[in-house]
This record gives structure tokens, sequence and C-alpha cells, in this order.
């Protein structure tokens, strides 16, 4: 499902997305989570930027880039795991551990997903494997 296009109760919200969103990424294969607090990027220049100027990301944290086929890591701080997923949510191509001054790219995908180190491996998510992307649960204010 493509969380821009449709939502899980299949309701269309269309293709404007709040840019303050955050997403519950789920490997339906595994079972696992892959982030419970995503951020999303959309517009140009968000796509542009990505994670540069971070000195790294939390926990439950992520970057969905869409749509994306291709990403570096030049000046970045820290190392990511990229999940190249199709406009279906299945997972075409997994790069583990992506260091700084690099080069990634899936011509047949449709977006990316730029998580904390490790989390691929954790998850043992691989290609094939059904992903959901859904809302997160808002955070509770004190």
């Amino acid at each position: 499902m493509d969380p821009l296009r449709s939502s899980p109760s299949g309701n269309s919200p269309g293709n404007r997305i709040d840019p303050e969103a955050r997403l519950r990424i789920i490997n339906l294969t595994r079972s696992t989570d892959l982030a419970t607090r995503a951020e999303i990027a959309t517009a140009s220049a968000a796509r542009r930027k990505g994670l540069l100027g971070r000195t790294g990301l939390p926990d439950g944290g992520g970057l969905w880039i869409v749509p994306c086929e291709s990403v570096h890591t030049f000046f970045m701080k820290f190392p990511i795991d990229l999940i190249y997923i199709d406009r279906k949510s299945t997972v075409k191509k997994v790069r583990r551990n992506v260091s700084p001054w690099r080069l990634s790219a899936c011509l047949s995908a449709h977006s990316i997903i730029e998580l904390p180190a490790g989390v691929i491996d954790r998850s043992q998510t691989i290609v094939g494997d059904r992903l959901e992307l859904i809302p997160a649960e808002p955070v509770a204010e004190i």
C-alpha cells in the first residue's frame, strides 16, 4: 500500500501529506517493526536534504524518501541502513550499514527508507518482504 494514495481503512487522503506526520513501518513478512516514528520527505527540498546535518537517528526513527531511487551519504556523520521499496511496499533491495561518502541506487525502486544502522539485521528484512507504512500513534503530551 502507498500511504500517499490510500489509508489503511481504504479512505484516500489524496497526495497531500502533513510534513510533520510520522509513520510506523512494519515488516509484515517478519512481523517486526522497522520504525515507530519515521519522518516523511516528499517535497523536493526535503528529499535533497535527507538526513544531512544530523548526528544520528533515534531508536524507532527513520526517513521515508518518496519518490526516490538513489541516495548518497556524502557529508553524513553516521552510517545508515537503506531499504528500497516498490509502489506496493515490497522490498526490492537492502543495504546494511552504509558508511558516509557512499552512493547507492535501485532503479526499480519507488522510494527509500533510511533507518539507523543495524535495523535490517535485527528485523531480518530481506528482498521480497512486504512492508506496511501506517500513521504512527501520536505522542502523548505531558
